[in-house]
């Protein structure tokens, strides 16, 4: 029998390296062929991805995954929008070439390199595997209606020779091959609205095209029309292999001595079902003073029990991500935490898949980030949508208009590269908005949305639509190997 080592390289962002760890535990567990190496590139500052990266090594039971620490890239990195990610991964190509070529060369007569599996931000590294002369795929971190929108505009581009960046703050209504509905050019992500980011992200796109095939984080119950919609698009094999989600997050212990981290879930205990709003805005989401207070002055008017996973923003000028206040009176309306005492609990970090689980929970307040979404899907809880950064716009569009499965605060809310928005959300809004989620128990959407968290099991389980298409590219693997 012939082994094959699969290299993954994902980009430095937690929701991209979960979920392709994810992928990779799936590929060894159905297929005894297989093993992964996965290449992890340091971000050139301390972050939460890299305690993390660092801890998987430790806490994964398989010995067919390990872990490769890239040594840090000093490069001169320019921390603007559209250019920091595709800067930091052509600097660390070099390491990543020496790093898959030593992977090669160690392989014996019956263990061969098998392919690279790329994340979708690094797919200007499949000339590596093309040098190497082994197969490259692509791992799809957002929803194959992303990955729809993200081929239709490179072939605007290059076809037609559209300036995208024409449509920056237009209200033109666009017309795209993986939505049944027209989309607004407000929802489009920044980075296509740019003149400085904009052929460069779509390059990855044009990239994506040469490779073998993507395996997208998502599952055809939930995007039949999306998926359906790719092969004509000119995508190569797709393989919907979603939710990938790792659902064992712990409550995190706090370096105050988990004042913030503790109490989360015996609180929640004490709701009754369906009754908390539950507002997180992800890793890299958070608020200036002034919009912390009008979510606050939203949530006591509303009446309805909360749990607020409350960051700070970085410090102005500072690359870094967001972290906990401590002390949330400071931001919060004086008297606010004594008079909402009896119905809401404000936290820092949040273990939101364990959040979401919790029967009292009975609606999020989210960012739509991709792998977020996934949880709330998963759990069957309805969302009101605020997004924030990247492709959440997009997201935000689809969970509310394409699919049915939420209520919307802000559609088009969105933060510069500085994590800064001209834009108050005001308490009025905020508050119909949880009004709205909250009050229609029983309704339509969240029906749907508690019978699509049924069929996202059902999709990995045994038989479902995400088990086939993970069947169908081991046997792409095992086929193609050198």
């Amino acid at each position: 029998m012939t082994y094959a080592e699969l290299v993954f390289v994902p980009s430095p962002g937690m929701g991209h390296l979960i979920s392709m760890v994810e992928m990779a535990k799936l590929l060894i567990d159905r297929e005894p062929q297989l093993s992964v190496t996965v290449l992890i590139m340091k971000l050139p500052f301390d972050s939460d991805f890299d305690s993390y990266a660092n801890s998987l090594a430790t806490s994964m039971d398989t010995a067919r995954i390990r872990f490769v620490h890239l040594p840090r890239v000093n490069i001169d990195i320019e921390f603007s929008a559209g250019t920091f990610l595709t800067s930091f991964v052509e600097g660390n190509k070099p390491q990543v070439k020496r790093a898959v070529a030593d992977i090669a060369n160690s392989a014996g007569s019956n263990r061969q390199l098998g392919g690279l599996f790329l994340d979708m931000f690094c797919t200007t590294m499949i000339e590596l595997a093309d040098e190497i002369g082994v197969p490259s795929y692509v791992f799809f971190t957002s929803s194959a209606a992303f990955l729809g929108l993200m081929l239709h505009l490179q072939s605007l581009q290059d076809e037609q020779h559209l300036d995208i960046t024409e449509f920056k703050d237009s209200a033109t209504e666009l017309d795209f091959p993986s939505f049944k509905n027209r989309l607004p050019a407000k929802v489009l992500p920044s980075v296509v609205l740019m003149k400085e980011s904009v052929r460069t992200f779509l390059e990855l796109a044009r990239r994506m095209r040469a490779t073998k095939g993507i395996v997208i984080n998502t599952f055809d119950e939930l995007e039949p029309h999306a998926v359906a919609s790719l092969a004509g698009l000119g995508a190569p094999a797709v393989y919907p292999m979603g939710p990938l989600l790792n659902l064992n997050t712990k409550t995190k212990k706090k370096a105050d001595g988990g004042r913030q981290g503790d109490g989360i879930m015996e609180w929640l205990d004490e709701q009754p079902p369906s009754s908390v709003v539950f507002l997180c805005f992800g890793s890299a989401g958070s608020f200036r003073e002034d919009q912390v207070k009008e979510i606050a002055y939203a949530l006591e008017r509303s009446g309805h029990p909360f749990l607020w996973s409350l960051r700070r923003p970085p410090p102005k000028g500072k690359f870094e991500l967001p972290s906990d206040c401590s002390d949330p009176a400071e931001v919060l309306p004086e008297g606010f935490l004594d008079r909402t005492a009896s119905v809401g609990k404000v936290i820092g970090w949040a273990p939101q898949a364990a959040v979401l689980a919790h029967p009292a929970i009975g609606g999020f307040v989210s960012h739509c980030g991709w792998n977020s979404t996934l949880e709330s899907v998963w759990y069957g809880v309805a969302v009101a949508t605020w997004p924030i950064y990247a492709e959440q716009q997009f997201n935000a569009f689809e969970l509310l208009v394409e699919l049915g499965l939420a209520v919307e605060i802000k559609m088009d809310y969105r933060v510069n590269f500085q994590m800064e928005s001209d834009v108050t959300v005001t308490a009025d809004e905020i508050e119909g908005g949880i009004r709205k989620l909250m009050e229609e128990a029983g309704g339509d959407r969240r029906k749907k949305v508690k019978e699509l968290g049924e069929k996202s099991r059902k999709a990995l389980a045994e038989g479902g639509s995400s088990y086939l298409s993970l069947g169908c590219l081991i046997e792409d693997i095992l086929s193609n190997m050198p």
